[in-house]
């Protein structure tokens, strides 16, 4: 819901600079480069910034695919960013991703030998 809110602003403040700059003021290319500039600066802060924060802190929707052939196992918040924890049961692996915002600076652990999803016989 906070991300429909968060778009709703950016783009009531396209509209509002559109009515102002065209409507009132007679400029209609300054008005379209500022609507340009404040829909880039939305899409940006909302990318690098707010997509993370909207989802831990005010219920927000995100969507992350699994590699094709891993198992999810787990998932945490550390700070702002989010730790997923996926297996790969061909190579005997785990791998633990970060998803920073923006993706700019992402982690990545790898477990070797690692089986979680087998149990020992007794």
């Amino acid at each position: 819901m906070i991300t429909y809110f968060y778009w709703f602003l950016v783009f009531s403040l396209m509209a509002a600079t559109i009515f102002i700059g065209a409507y009132k003021m007679q400029h209609w290319k300054k008005a379209l480069i500022g609507a340009a500039i404040i829909l880039f600066i939305g899409i940006i802060a909302y990318y690098f910034h707010f997509e993370q924060i909207f989802v831990k802190r005010f219920g927000g929707v995100m969507t992350i695919s699994i590699p094709a052939g891993q198992v999810h196992l787990a998932s945490t918040w550390k700070g702002d960013n989010l730790w997923i924890e996926n297996y790969d049961p061909q190579t005997n692996i785990c791998h633990f991703r970060e998803y920073s915002r923006g993706n700019l600076l992402e982690g990545h652990v790898i477990i070797k030998k690692c089986n979680p999803l087998l149990r020992k016989q007794d």
